[in-house]
């Protein structure tokens, strides 16, 4: 009897959240249109990490709805039960993100694929590799040197500590202790501290 109700009780909890995250796409449509209106017209990355900031600022729930429900239509992948917490900025929409992954308030996503089941503290930055600013020639300024953007991958079920800066790949089933700062590719599973 207890099993049949608690079958009852989780069915139940997810047919509220299909429909809040339904009632979420219908908030979003104006903003979708928009987005979609100016993608033509503008720079990919550009566009999207500005309405990246204008999503970042929906505090609570509310916001957690509101932003998985708009990132599931234009990045690249947005996984379901996905939190993405409160002044989060993403600067590219080739991110992909799998299902069950928290990433906390305050976070710097850049060019990545996060694997399921993640868990990415407060004030993590995951930069686009390493090789964004190319330094040889000391006679140009940096700005007008160039460099590449690589997709960091960070495998699943990871959890990144808070203040986190990751420029390399992360193996599956890997921690990160707060504040470690990742230069180079972790291949095995295991803790990481700095």
């Amino acid at each position: 009897m207890a099993l049949c109700k608690h079958a009852l009780g989780e069915s139940m909890k997810a047919k509220i959240k299909w429909l809040l995250n339904a009632l979420f796409v219908v908030l979003n449509i104006p903003a979708l249109a928009l987005y979609y209106l100016l993608k033509p017209v503008s720079r990919k990355d550009e566009l999207f990490a500005g309405f990246s900031q204008f999503y970042s600022l929906y505090p609570g729930q509310f916001g957690v709805y509101l932003r998985r429900n708009f990132y599931r239509f234009t990045m690249t992948h947005c996984g379901k039960n996905v939190v993405i917490g409160f002044g989060t900025l993403f600067s590219h929409q080739d991110i992909e993100i799998g299902d069950n992954v928290y990433i906390g308030p305050q976070c710097n996503i850049g060019l990545c694929k996060i694997g399921a089941e993640c868990l990415i503290g407060s004030g993590v930055h995951i930069l686009s590799g390493k090789n964004q600013h190319n330094f040889k020639d000391h006679t140009k300024p940096l700005r007008e040197q160039g460099g590449r953007y690589d997709k960091i991958e960070i495998g699943e079920n990871c959890w990144l500590g808070n203040c986190c800066v990751v420029m390399a790949n992360i193996a599956t089933r890997t921690v990160v202790s707060s504040m470690t700062k990742v230069f180079k590719s972790i291949e095995q599973s295991g803790l990481v501290v700095s």
